[in-house]
């Protein structure tokens, strides 16, 4: 034990007054420094109310306001005051700074606004606050705004830019009410067409982006597909009355090169010779689209039998069937008491692999049915239905989801291409794709050397197996008109009808109408090596075979 004498005790205690007092004085200091850096009330409410702003929070910055403004403005003027001037601006962000103190009863508060056009405008909110309240009106919308103001813009769009074909072709050049092409024969396939926006919603996005309200702007093809980088960035003044705040040059983007092969474009629009349809036409090694002519990712149609290679797939997934599994040899399948006929009412059947080839709904019918709609749906959204469109300006190839594909009749529909199954020459020639790299599916793209995204659809043996049972369609079955010397074709036909073909009265079969079916060819070649995958519809056409198949041949050989 330390035992300290009275008179050392004394010392230190003498010595620790001094000390103390000096803490007492830095703590009182320190104190004083702390209340002097408070805010006031006013400007907790004007930081409360421009970091609000900040996030775009008209609701929280509305409940700020003063009664007397609130009766003077409604929550809807007082939220469309800010989006107005936001769009005149083109702003994209609002940083407020703090509180820079009160000025009588207003508070001011730097402002930073980020603009798409402008670039970075500064100014100063003189905030009125009473009682914590923000007395309002319009000019508090914009900073810097005088009495008798108000916030314009002077639009000066950019020179649109030049789109061209994958191999250097001028496509489209000129401002937008003076588009030309040397390419006059293919260009109104592909190109596209400008017009201004149809709604109010869609014009005042375009005046956000710094765009007069009625500037023409793709609506359609390439115009559309590339917009955001043909309209270049716009130029102008920003006015507030008479003054300029700030000013900003047209800026006119690069040509932009798209993905699109004149020369197998001229092959689509020749192909498609007038008629109402679609062709499409891919690179199966990236997924770049060569050509898209007609109606080749806007209009989704039931596409038939070319629907049977995700059957197929879903099929040898379940290992329900291999190429050599025998079928009886018949005219239809009868499903829930409806028959279910194949093209013409020929008889066929067999192996698997002869039922592919000539496209047998006696067997594909009865074959949906048994492998359920659950893996027919999962297959078929694996190839890309019911997904997210990848080209702008597509139109979502769709089918129902598995548990609204209730009964045997609905499933086996499914199967072969009908009920309520859609699909684009686009998503058809994505399928061939997929099978022509064996299984992986690249998404589409017209955007030249841009990374596609990979996605594998079915493992590599099955996707061979499709192949060769695809081959076979060109040998010897449907699709022998898509034949090209030497060269191996792997492809599909289908032969879509469009009404219900049975007498209403007697339940029988009607007679084939050719103007009752949309024709289909999908394909690519050459088998092993593929260098190109196409797809073609023709709307109200006849049979795939006869009319899809050889307006295929077309690309086909364009391409090889």
């Amino acid at each position: 034990m330390i035992d300290l004498s009275a008179e050392r005790r004394r010392r230190l205690t003498h010595r620790a007054v001094p000390a103390l007092a000096a803490l007492a004085l830095i703590s009182g200091a320190a104190g004083m420094v702390v209340g002097a850096g408070t805010s006031s009330a006013a400007e907790r409410t004007a930081q409360s109310f421009t970091q609000a702003w900040e996030r775009q929070d008209y609701r929280a910055m509305y409940a700020l306001l003063d009664d007397a403004s609130r009766r003077a403005y409604s929550a809807s003027e007082f939220r469309r005051a800010y989006r107005d001037t936001a769009a005149t601006a083109t702003v994209r962000r609002v940083d407020a700074g703090e509180p820079g103190g009160e000025h009588g009863d207003a508070v001011t508060v730097p402002i930073v606004l980020h603009t798409r056009v402008f670039g970075r405008v500064r100014g100063e909110l003189n905030l009125p606050v009473k009682s914590e309240r923000v007395t309002w009106g319009p000019l508090l919308a914009f900073p810097g705004l005088r009495p008798g103001e108000g916030l314009s813009r002077r639009s000066v769009p950019a020179r649109r830019a030049t789109l061209l074909s994958r191999d250097g072709k001028v496509l489209a050049r000129g401002q937008v009410d003076n588009r030309t092409s040397p390419l006059e024969a293919i260009v109104g396939s592909i190109a596209g067409t400008l017009a201004p926006e149809e709604t109010e919603e869609e014009r005042r996005a375009l005046y956000a982006q710094g765009f007069p309200r009625d500037w023409p702007v793709g609506q359609n093809g390439l115009e559309e597909a590339f917009e955001s980088r043909l309209a270049g960035r716009p130029g102008g003044e920003l006015l507030t009355g008479r003054r300029v705040l700030a000013r900003a040059r047209a800026r006119r983007s690069e040509p932009v090169r798209t993905t699109i092969d004149s020369r197998l474009q001229e092959a689509a629009v020749i192909a498609l010779a007038g008629r109402f349809g679609g062709v499409a036409a891919l690179d199966p090694r990236n997924g770049e689209i060569r050509a898209l002519a007609g109606i080749a990712f806007s209009a989704p149609q039931p596409p038939g039998s070319t629907f049977k290679i995700v059957t197929t797939a879903a099929a040898l997934e379940a290992g329900a069937v291999k190429p050599s599994t025998e079928f009886p040899v018949a005219s239809a399948a009868t499903i829930d008491g409806v028959e279910l006929e194949n093209a013409n009412g020929e008889y066929c059947g067999g192996t698997f692999r002869n039922s592919f080839a000539h496209s047998c709904n006696s067997v594909f019918a009865p074959l949906g049915v048994e492998i359920g709609a659950a893996a027919l749906v999962d297959a078929a959204e694996r190839f890309g239905w019911n997904g997210e469109p990848t080209v702008p300006g597509e139109v979502s190839s769709t089918l129902p989801p598995a548990a609204e594909i209730r009964t045997p009749l609905e499933v086996a529909s499914t199967a072969i291409g009908q009920f309520r199954t859609l699909a684009t020459p686009l998503q058809m020639a994505s399928v061939a794709q997929t099978i022509a790299a064996r299984g992986v599916r690249r998404l589409p793209t017209l955007s030249l050397g841009d990374a596609t995204r990979s996605e594998r659809v079915v493992k590599r043996r099955i996707a061979r197996t499709i192949e060769s049972l695809m081959l076979d369609v060109v040998a010897y079955g449907t699709g022998t008109a898509a034949a090209l010397p030497g060269v191996k074709v792997a492809g599909k036909t289908g032969t879509a009808e469009l009404e219900d073909t049975r007498d209403p009265e007697t339940g029988e079969t009607k007679p084939s109408d050719p103007s009752n079916t949309d024709a289909w060819f999908a394909a690519y070649a050459p088998a092993g090596h593929p260098k190109i995958a196409v797809a073609v519809m023709l709307v109200r056409a006849g049979a795939g075979g006869a009319t899809a198949a050889p307006a295929a041949r077309v690309v086909l050989d364009a391409a090889l």
